[in-house]
């Protein structure tokens, strides 16, 4: 599987990041808890430079909290501070703020010794598509200001929001790289919501994430579907294929013949996988 989907905007949005780098302080790096490695961008180090930086891991209400912990880990031994939130639910603009200063505390103090007052704080939001950065922008700034919903590529353009008197955010469209060169990454975005549903069949998406489900959180998948047993060997393509079908026949996705709706029963698990419904899941620990 190659995935190809890198519109103008996203090509365009690089190139404005680029141009705008003089004129910010650090960079805030939104990432989903869930998938935090698949959700970065690996063009981001490359186009983002030498700029401090804060790694947010968002939606971490849905994210395995153990797994959320070793992500921390992960990112620490990069040289990178990661702190988890949740956007929609949450309350993280204080500690937003106060890891930033942390972060830009020696410009700061320069700016103090010259007697100078220390300006609002100018920061780079980016972040792949769909990973909340609009939510988490409007709830920084205290007022609706950049559009949100539950599809990638919202964000079309640039533009810079007010955070109080300490900060202003550089909200730019969400970058996605041109080409996945490992399936996995791919599937799990697809299974997070991160990419347009058009890309990749719903059936292929949910195989993935039952399949993984039954390595990793077993006891969510029979608890939440009263699916009485799994398959021993998960690399037996075919039962993993009936244990998508005994959930369907679970939950009534059945058509004429008494046959399962594949295409029904895996819409249904990945909308409650994105929500939340089997619990808090990660889809990706650090290697």
């Amino acid at each position: 599987m190659t995935i190809q989907w890198f519109p103008g905007h996203m090509t365009r949005a690089r190139r404005q990041i680029q141009e705008k780098l003089k004129l910010i302080d650090m960079a805030i790096e939104l990432l989903d808890a869930r998938v935090p490695l698949s959700s970065r961008n690996p063009m981001i180090d490359e186009i983002l430079m030498n700029k401090p930086r804060l790694v947010l891991l968002n939606k971490s209400d849905l994210a395995d909290p153990e797994a959320t912990k070793a992500w921390i880990a992960y990112f620490a031994e990069q040289g990178l501070r990661a702190l988890p939130i949740d956007a929609v639910g949450g309350n993280p603009v204080k500690e937003i703020m106060n890891r930033s200063k942390e972060l830009l505390a020696d410009k700061i103090e320069a700016q103090i010794r010259k007697g100078m007052n220390p300006r609002a704080i100018r920061a780079l939001i980016v972040g792949i598509p769909n990973v909340g950065k609009s939510t988490l922008i409007n709830r920084m700034a205290g007022r609706k200001i950049a559009a949100t919903g539950d599809r990638p590529g919202v964000t079309k353009g640039q533009q810079w929001i007010k955070v109080g008197t300490e900060m202003e955010l550089l909200d730019t469209p969400g970058i996605l790289w041109p080409k996945f060169e490992d399936q996995q990454v791919g599937l799990r975005l697809a299974a997070t919501g991160a990419i347009k549903e058009e890309i990749l069949h719903p059936e292929e998406i949910a195989f993935f994430a039952v399949r993984y489900m039954a390595v990793h959180y077993a006891d969510a998948l029979q608890e939440r579907y009263g699916v009485e047993e799994l398959p021993q060997d998960t690399e037996d393509a075919n039962a993993i294929v009936e244990v998508m079908e005994a959930i369907g026949r679970k939950r009534g996705a059945i058509v004429s013949g008494g046959r399962v709706d594949l295409e029904k029963a895996s819409l249904l698990i990945l909308r409650e996988l994105r929500a939340g419904k089997l619990g808090r899941i990660s889809l990706e620990l650090p290697e």
